[in-house]
């Protein structure tokens, strides 16, 4: 890394709530067009991947917000938070009374974010930097939010979603509309409409489905 993660996250994002998440703090960007804009040779410049990890994207937002009101789902049980960015998804269960969580991602700047945003909400969280796509059951929950976003990357998700759902593990899913979202191998838990902005999505409000994978319904 040619930036350090921390001193960036610290200087260039705010203390914030998310709108549809409001107990919950995180480091987000509070300008997106300055962050989320920049091209790939300013962001290549400073060793920044996308910064996902700046943003709470509606279908965590949904995904915690369902979690938060739901904590049965997670209470007591280990969870893995699976593309975990700002580890929004990951807080939020952790308040909701889970056991242990552990967020899951590829991008090396995740791990900062999460480890200053669960400090920020006062719970430990767990990280692990790979990829963990086809692995066995390794925990009671699979929570993922806004997954379906490119072809490639939903293709291999649902055949290791459907082993998950196949070994008993309840596998969670937070989408908002995404083209890739297998709607049929999936059963609606709760529908909401997340404030999102329009420097990142394509409207200001987001209507976003939270989903249990499989749960008896059909291919």
């Amino acid at each position: 890394m040619k930036t350090d993660p921390e001193s960036f996250i610290r200087a260039n994002t705010g203390v914030l709530s998310p709108p549809h998440v409001p107990e919950i703090r995180l480091h987000l960007a509070s300008e997106a067009h300055d962050l989320w804009l920049k091209t790939e040779e300013e962001l290549e410049a400073i060793g920044l991947p996308p910064p996902f990890w700046a943003f709470a994207w509606a279908g965590g937002q949904g995904l915690s917000r369902y979690v938060l009101d739901h904590p049965e789902v997670v209470r007591g049980r280990s969870v893995v938070d699976f593309a975990s960015g700002s580890g929004l998804v990951a807080i939020a269960a952790m308040l909701a009374g889970a056991a242990e969580v552990l967020a899951v991602d590829i991008d090396p700047w995740a791990e900062t974010a999460v480890r200053l945003n669960a400090e920020l909400n006062g719970v430990p969280v767990g990280f692990l930097g790979e990829d963990i796509i086809g692995r066995e059951r390794a925990a009671d929950v699979y929570l993922a939010g806004d997954v379906f976003y490119d072809k490639g990357f939903a293709d291999r998700l649902r055949p290791w979603f459907d082993a998950l759902e196949r070994a008993d593990a309840a596998v969670i899913v937070g989408d908002p509309g995404r083209a890739y979202c297998p709607r049929q191998r999936l059963t609606a838990l709760a529908t909401y409409e997340v404030p999102v902005t329009r420097a990142l999505e394509d409207s200001e409000v987001k209507r976003t489905t939270v989903w249990r994978f499989g749960a008896g319904v059909g291919d």
